[in-house]
């Protein structure tokens, strides 16, 4: 009956055979904690536990099913279906059609998803006349979301003055009406949405004292797993639901703890013991997943947290590789030196792709190190979002650039001929394109001759379309004096698109912000690398040419061949690697600059790197750059105060030269910022992979190269002599370029 507890060690057997009262399985990185959760709850079910009486609630609908799973294939699948088991809004949802009669609903109530609250949410601002750039949809859902899981109703936010007078100040004095529409409307419907699921529960169990009574002698067992994550509505449940009979199981780790950003409370699991003082605390402290250098690093670095529960993680595992810190010139060569390193290891040690993982803070880094990948023919996958030049506020702006080159292309015309928004609808592009089709046009020729033809638009739309052509031409005259960099610094003022973006004051929106701003330090990164090309001038025709080519590997990498792993440290919880980048570990970035204006969202980021750390089984590469672009300018960036934190012992000392003046300036002129610790560059330096200088290695026909943007490439000719010889090389990604040897960075190599 018990064989798989054989399977257990000593610290992981313990909360798996504790049966009645409340426990907490504080569980470290790798430790097992979801074996612990299984097992547990079969144990009940073969010690007669009624496994109906059994709730677990998780946060993931694959962490259910993995967990069902198991507990089947020990049980039966009999009793695994008995158990009440899933997210905590699929537990709720059919609590709640059970219950739904309580609240005035029927049991077939709709749950509308975010893109139906947002489209509901829109109706009730246009009806309402309000203004729509004030009043912005998505940034009207997060508010009221926020509200919802704070158990803020309606008939609360409207009694509350100091919220009412917030959203005057914010000048929005409207927003309680659009929220109370948007209750009555979902409740005239019989909808709920996601965060109604939590809130409705828990009206439910506050006004029906009988009914929470139903489900605490339903539920005698309750399990929750990553309860570090449980925000203050879903604590309220499940406290509810476990006062009666208190077998209250709960696993998680303080230092993983990472989406307050999401209402997360990280106080739920510190105080734990306070809302049952009889509890017992569990620790799992071993390491199954990572070498003890990496296991003592992220201990390190999680030691310097003040808000936390007592543990030491430690491992059995191999010692393994200590972690290594690069300094690079510039976030371009940073991607340049990861996707490198990636290329070389994976020869050497025969690895796939998928042994890989880059994560970065933020979506927009994604695109240096993309490129990078693209141009040495590395497959990867970008999670979480679509790869960087795929995104819509991307493809918007490429949509701008590519008419300025190529007005026939009707496509991109189609895209942006009412973005920004300047009230050219539907309907009059329709017009455009039957006119433009019945006499063989293109549409931007239907546009200049707009005035002159008769397809029933009226004098106000009419206006708009000889102002859409008006700016375009400027933007094509701009075009023909000035390189790629300047236009889109033009088309994105001019189009003053980041305002708009900035007004909407969404999550979402900051993210498109810093997407367009690493596209323009993108076009920057070309701009400056084509002074190495001859007869290159950095042009917008050239920068499209060469995005193009990342266009076309994302049409490509569809199969299901083994990719590199691209993606934000939130996203990476729960996952494991063989080998992780993290990449930007500088000031200002990772911390973010948000985090440091006071202690807890300092040690959120913190927590944050932990939890990257703790990805990778093998090895850890940290790199952060001297220098990286902001809106196109160079900024002199300060390396991460977490590097420093990690004890010298576990690292390599390995860093790229190239060390820079401008990170010795002293911090007086910067913000206000919780104290950083000091920061010693001990680091010994190694010689650089690529040559930077006059120095150049000669190269000669036939001669095979790999450069540092181009890729692998054959040399075909050759001309002139020292410091002016030139060379035609045929690159196998990029085609053919003539660089002048004394700018260019490259090496030779053997090519079998």
């Amino acid at each position: 009956m018990q064989d798989y507890l054989s399977q257990l060690n000593e610290s992981q057997k313990l909360p798996t055979v504790h049966k009645n009262g409340p426990i907490m399985v504080i569980a470290g990185a790798g430790s097992g904690k979801t074996r612990v959760l299984t097992y547990r709850i079969a144990y009940l079910i073969e010690m007669g536990v009624d496994p109906f009486s059994i709730l677990a609630l998780t946060f993931t609908n694959k962490a259910a099913r993995e967990m069902k799973s198991r507990i089947s294939q020990i049980v039966g699948l009999s009793d695994s279906k008995s158990i009440w088991m899933g997210t905590f809004h699929s537990v709720f949802a059919r609590i709640l059609r059970l219950e739904a009669d309580y609240l005035g609903y029927t049991s077939n109530f709709t749950i509308y998803d975010t893109q139906d609250s947002d489209r509901l949410i829109a109706s009730i601002i246009k009806e309402l006349q309000l203004d729509k750039d004030l009043y912005k949809f998505k940034a009207i859902r997060n508010r009221i979301s926020s509200l919802k899981n704070n158990l803020i109703t309606v008939n609360s936010y409207l009694s509350n003055s100091e919220l009412v007078q917030y959203d005057k100040e914010s000048r929005r004095p409207q927003f309680g009406k659009i929220y109370q529409t948007y209750v009555e409307r979902c409740y005239k419907s019989s909808a709920m949405d996601f965060d109604d699921l939590l809130l409705k529960t828990n009206e439910l169990f506050n006004k029906f004292p009988e009914i929470l009574n139903k489900y605490q002698n339903r539920f005698k067992y309750i399990h929750v797993d990553e309860y570090q994550d449980t925000n203050h509505s879903q604590y309220l449940i499940v406290k509810a639901l476990a006062d009666k009979n208190e077998n209250i199981c709960v696993v998680g780790d303080d230092a993983q703890s990472i989406y307050s950003f999401r209402g997360a409370n990280i106080e739920n699991i510190l105080n734990f013991k306070k809302d049952y003082h009889d509890a017992s605390v569990y620790r799992l402290e071993q390491n199954y997943r990572s070498t003890k250098n990496i296991v003592n690093a992220a201990n390190s670095v999680i030691n310097k947290n003040l808000n936390k529960l007592e543990k030491k993680v430690w491992t059995e595992n191999e010692s393994g590789e200590k972690i290594e810190v690069n300094q690079l010139i510039n976030d371009s060569e940073e991607g340049r030196f990861v996707a490198s390193s990636i290329f070389e290891n994976k020869n050497n040690s025969q690895l796939d792709n998928d042994s890989f993982a880059v994560l970065y803070r933020t979506n927009a880094q994604s695109r240096s190190i993309e490129d990078a990948l693209r141009r040495k023919n590395i497959p990867y996958q970008v999670y979480g979002g679509l790869s960087f030049y795929q995104r819509k506020e991307i493809k918007d702006i490429l949509a701008y650039l590519r008419i300025i080159v190529n007005p026939s292309d009707e496509e991109s015309v189609k895209r942006i001929i009412n973005y920004p928004l300047r009230g050219i609808g539907q309907s009059t592009l329709d017009k455009l394109l039957l006119f433009s089709n019945e006499n063989k046009i293109t549409i931007f020729e239907a546009i200049k001759s707009i005035n002159s033809i008769n397809i029933n638009i009226n004098s106000g739309t009419l206006n708009k379309l000889n102002d859409f052509y008006t700016l375009i031409k400027t933007f094509q005259l701009f075009n023909e004096t000035n390189n790629a960099f300047d236009v889109v610094k033009e088309v994105l003022k001019r189009l003053n698109i980041i305002n708009i973006l900035k007004s909407d004051g969404s999550q979402e929106s900051v993210g498109r912000v810093e997407n367009i701003e690493e596209l323009v330090n993108g076009i920057k990164d070309f701009v400056d690398g084509q002074n190495e090309v001859i007869d290159s001038s950095g042009s917008l025709s050239e920068f499209l040419e060469d995005v193009a080519l990342a266009s076309d590997l994302d049409k490509k990498n569809k199969d299901f061949q083994s990719k590199v792993s691209l993606m934000t440290i939130h996203l990476a919880k729960g996952l494991e690697f063989r080998n992780v980048y993290i990449v930007g570990l500088e000031e200002d970035l990772f911390p973010s600059a948000l985090s440091l204006t006071n202690r807890a969202d300092l040690e959120e980021e913190r927590r944050l790197f932990y939890v990257a750390i703790t990805r990778a089984q093998k090895s850890v590469t940290i790199t952060h750059a001297i220098t990286r672009y902001r809106w196109g300018k160079l900024n002199e960036c300060e390396p991460s105060r977490f590097i420093n934190e990690i004890d010298k012992k576990y690292l390599k000392e390995k860093v790229f030269k190239n060390e820079s003046p401008l990170i010795q300036k002293n911090d007086n002129s910067k913000t206000l910022r919780l104290k950083k610790p000091e920061i010693k560059n001990n680091f010994k330096p190694i010689k650089n992979n690529f040559i930077i200088n006059n120095d150049f290695i000669d190269i000669n026909e036939g001669d095979h190269i790999i450069h540092n943007r181009f890729g692998k490439g054959t040399v075909v000719l050759t001309e002139g002599k020292g410091g002016d010889k030139k060379a035609e090389v045929k690159f196998e990604t990029s085609g053919i370029k003539k660089i002048l040897l004394k700018f260019a960075k490259y090496k030779v190599i053997d090519w079998d």
